[in-house]
């Protein structure tokens, strides 16, 4: 298993409708094959920059590429994530 996370922070206001239609774009990503427990987070640490994060798990290394290549993700990246998103940390685990 693998559990793919980042952590970002959009660069419109906190709870603006921009933010809303984000979230709502995100969301659609659960509809491609290979993803499961996908959460959409809010930050509530104020040890932590980023104001969001997003989690997902994948069975192997496999599902997460072709999760990462897949034509919706790749969409919601040039489309959402590139224009919105004004810092990013990604990062993937495995079970220690």
């Amino acid at each position: 298993m693998i559990r793919h996370t980042v952590a970002f922070t959009l660069s419109h206001p906190a709870n603006s409708p921009e933010e809303s239609a984000f979230m709502t774009e995100a969301n659609k990503l659960t509809s491609i094959p290979g993803v499961t427990k996908f959460e959409i987070l809010r930050q509530v640490s104020p040890k932590c920059d980023y104001a969001f994060g997003i989690s997902m798990e994948f069975a192997d290394q496999a599902e997460l590429d072709a999760y990462a290549s897949h034509p919706m993700h790749t969409e919601f990246v040039h489309t959402h994530w590139i224009p919105n998103v004004s810092a990013f940390q990604e990062i993937d685990y495995t079970l220690f």
